[in-house]
């Protein structure tokens, strides 16, 4: 026997392109261009060294109280993570304890299916219509929980909040989880809902939004007792997730709200210029709710427009899966770099 035949294998989730050369304009993995909010950096500058020899707040208290006054909810309704994967990694784990599969769209965040995997949870992917829109009623069946992404990922589409009171409403038996990474780009968050509904959870991150990517933040939402339940599982895993600096930074980011929404209406702006710049060119796409535009073009293949682009230093993700593989994911970056982009597909067009 040998020791591999007692290996845990899964098939990672493969995140995009992150190149090493310089030069580059990277609208692949839905980054904000934009710096953080100044008293980020203001906060950075502040940090003692020495208090790296001691282990952080394993409540991360600042930081959790910071977003609950924000969001109007008590702290023992926050839960934070390191990014919105390990946020949602302990969902998993913790959440999804049934024979009944969780279920989610085919097309939506492919690391779902990858911690249904790790974790041995059963799970079904739901087709999405030719529209890449949710039908709601698929959902009114047994399930072990239900996880939407809203807006959806790759494809940009929102979910009306409706749309999703009604899921909540057929599965009182069910967590159901919104994974809201993008919602502040012109869509609806659903907590308002958590008055109503004690089995929903509201997953968000700083990634995106808040321009902070790199400092690996992600919060929950919900009841008190679902927070407590996610609680009990990761401190029985590391009590010590989220590091001192970056709590430090994560409160401040926060409490900055004037900046937030400064540049978050600047990429909203930029988005909605480019989507008329590629409807010229004749691309279309489902409308978009979030810093990124999912577009096919009528003639070209989406895997020769990413070659070509990419030749140019430009990357955008592809993704070589069924119904989407003619495709791309364009990332919102900045007026300039947008441009570079929009003029770089007019010489591969030849317009």
């Amino acid at each position: 026997m040998s020791w591999e035949e007692n290996v845990r294998r899964v098939e990672p989730y493969v995140p995009g392109e992150q190149p090493k050369c310089d030069n580059v304009i990277k609208l692949n993995t839905n980054e904000c261009p934009y710096p953080p909010a100044p008293g980020v950096e203001a906060a950075a500058h502040k940090l003692v060294a020495d208090r790296l020899r001691l282990y952080p707040d394993t409540d991360a208290t600042k930081i959790v109280d910071a977003l609950a006054t924000y969001y109007k909810v008590k702290p023992e309704q926050v839960f934070v993570g390191v990014g919105s994967d390990d946020v949602l990694s302990m969902v998993f784990l913790t959440l999804f304890h049934s024979d009944k599969p969780v279920l989610f769209p085919d097309i939506t965040y492919s690391f779902y299916d990858v911690w249904a995997k790790l974790y041995d949870i059963p799970y079904e992917c739901i087709l999405l219509d030719e529209d890449f829109c949710i039908r709601k009623e698929d959902y009114y069946r047994p399930n072990g929980g239900i996880v939407i992404a809203n807006p959806n990922a790759p494809t940009g589409v929102f979910m009306p909040l409706s749309e999703i009171e009604d899921i909540l409403q057929h599965n009182p038996e069910s967590v159901v989880v919104v994974d809201e990474a993008y919602v502040d780009f012109g869509a609806t968050s659903a907590l308002p809902l958590l008055e109503k509904y004690e089995n929903l959870l509201i997953v968000q991150t700083f990634s995106k939004s808040r321009a902070m990517a790199g400092a690996r933040i992600g919060f929950a939402i919900g009841s008190e007792k679902m927070i407590r339940y996610i609680n009990d599982v990761k401190f029985s895993v590391n009590s010590y997730t989220m590091s001192f600096p970056v709590q430090e930074i994560g409160a401040e980011a926060v409490k900055d709200d004037a900046y937030f929404r400064e540049i978050v209406d600047k990429m909203i702006r930029t988005r909605e210029w480019t989507k008329e710049e590629l409807s010229k060119l004749g691309f279309t796409f489902p409308d978009s709710y979030t810093n990124f535009i999912f577009a096919t073009h009528r003639t070209e293949r989406a895997e020769d427009i990413f070659s070509y682009l990419k030749s140019k230093n430009i990357y955008v993700r592809h993704f070589k899966k069924p119904r989407i593989d003619n495709y791309l994911r364009i990332s919102i970056g900045t007026d300039e770099q947008m441009q570079i982009l929009i003029d770089t597909l007019k010489e591969y067009l030849k317009c």
